[in-house]
């Protein structure tokens, strides 16, 4: 992704009227009154700008569209899915606040093409969701601010929030963020066929503590149902292999960026990793190319034991294990990332609302603070989508302790954990990374080249995008 800084001499100007733009253009050849006229334009059409006028704030988001079935609903209780939710809850907080102007723009997943557009053109929206990986390019390029005075504006301590959340949108001792949740990589498993290899004690199922005892446990699983124990994406999906080798990296405490503007990859504990996952691959207990439509068709056609993807499709499996005469039909469980070397980390990400920076009035940013207060106050009613709560308040109640399969998820929001801070292109680099992994994976490449091409390509990248010092 391509950034376009906002020079910092460049003072970021609001949007006029039609009126005022022809009232400037009128007196354009007259020093001294387009000086009037253009204080006149601000002082009378900054959004919020008088005293009787309401706070207006632009919202920006991805999470899909869904006007048609929640444009008009305001009770948050009764949404489903990620656009459900959101459409709904930014309907109670128009309901709720009359004072305040939000509008919205729903844009295609991911947005940060439009975003930087518009942040080029001096033009951002108030508040855009942003996936945490990338608040350090923004802040990098001095794009977004520092949400501590919102945070206080609306009683928020940063201290309520996860271990896994706060670290996310963390730089330089600031919060550039408010998170939104945690999300990162889970075991998604098939119980019935768990039960069938004899890998279910106490009516939970029985996973690995060790790249034996993974290995092991896959040849039973596979010898006594015929089928995979591990169904992997490893046909355009980076991501996966990614996300493996990061989260086995963290649990060994390695440091593989040892520092902002370098990565390390041709280590012993990366080997470790890799060469398991290959010998998975090799050994015939796992499916083979496939895409990940492929791997969700497998997982929910009961062709396979475990399938290692996202928070994200919690609600969809879970439909699917309400639903008599399907394959996961009561058959469903979920589970962290087993601990298989050194700690038990999860390498997880997250959404948050960021703020884009240009000039505010302070009723505007009283209404921010006061949309971040609803926000927290409703982290529940965003955790139902499968994400995990980005507040310890939340992830501690009862309420969420009673959603399905929540209680045994719910320690990632604790031993989660992202790439270390600054870290930029972190988009470009789960490409580069999850490509080659993936083919060592595969067998298409030995374990060393792999990460040899990971570690280059990667390193090559920094030095082609950073110039020194910009870490």
């Amino acid at each position: 992704m391509t950034l376009i800084p906002l020079p910092s001499s460049v003072r970021v100007e609001r949007r006029r009227d039609t009126r005022a733009r022809a009232l400037l253009d009128f007196a354009r050849s007259k020093r001294l009154w387009s000086a009037i006229f253009g204080c006149l334009a601000i002082a009378s059409c900054a959004r919020g700008g008088g005293d009787d006028e309401r706070a207006e704030i632009y919202l920006q988001r991805f999470f899909g569209e869904c006007g048609a079935e929640f444009g008009r609903t305001t009770d948050v209780s009764r949404a489903e899915g990620e656009c459900g939710i959101i459409t709904t809850m930014i309907n109670k907080f128009n309901a709720q606040n009359p004072d305040i102007e939000l509008s919205s723009n729903v844009v295609a997943w991911p947005g940060y093409p439009q975003l930087n557009a518009q942040m080029a053109a001096r033009d951002p929206p108030d508040l855009v969701t942003m996936h945490t990986g990338l608040i350090s390019d923004y802040v990098a390029s001095d794009l977004i601010e520092p949400i501590g005075p919102y945070l206080a504006d609306a009683g928020i301590s940063p201290d309520a929030l996860t271990d896994a959340s706060r670290s996310a949108v963390s730089l330089d001792g600031q919060l550039y963020g408010l998170p939104f949740d945690t999300h990162g990589g889970l075991f998604h498993i098939n119980t019935k066929l768990f039960a069938k290899a004899g890998l279910m004690k106490d009516g939970k199922p029985v996973l690995p503590t060790s790249p034996e005892e993974f290995l092991t446990q896959s040849k039973q699983f596979t010898e006594r149902t015929g089928k995979p124990y591990i169904i992997q994406s490893l046909v355009g999906d980076n991501a996966y292999a990614a996300r493996n080798l990061y989260t086995y990296l963290l649990a060994q405490n390695a440091n593989f960026f040892p520092n902002a503007r370098q990565i390390r990859l041709q280590t012993p504990e990366a080997e470790r990793i890799v060469n398991m996952f290959r010998s998975i691959t090799a050994s015939g207990v796992s499916t083979l190319n496939q895409d990940t439509p492929a791997a969700i068709a497998s997982f929910v056609g009961g062709q396979g034991g475990i399938y290692p993807t996202g928070t994200w499709m919690i609600g969809q499996f879970e439909s699917e294990a309400k639903k008599p005469g399907r394959p996961l039909y009561q058959s469903y469980a979920v589970y962290p990332y087993p601990r298989l070397w050194g700690k038990d980390v999860s390498y997880v990400s997250g959404h948050a609302w960021v703020v884009p920076k240009r000039e505010r009035t302070d009723k505007q940013r009283r209404a921010i603070g006061r949309f971040f207060r609803f926000v927290a106050d409703h982290n529940f009613d965003w955790a139902r989508t499968g994400h995990l709560p980005a507040f310890k308040a939340v992830v501690e109640s009862p309420a969420f302790a009673a959603l399905p399969y929540r209680p045994g998820i719910a320690p990632v929001a604790t031993t989660g954990r992202p790439l270390p801070a600054g870290v930029q292109r972190q988009n470009a680099i789960e490409g580069l990374i999850g490509e080659e992994v993936a083919a060592a994976f595969n067998g298409q490449k030995s374990t060393k080249q792999a990460l040899a091409d990971a570690e280059r390509r990667v390193n090559q990248l920094f030095a082609e995008l950073l110039p020194p010092g910009n870490n």
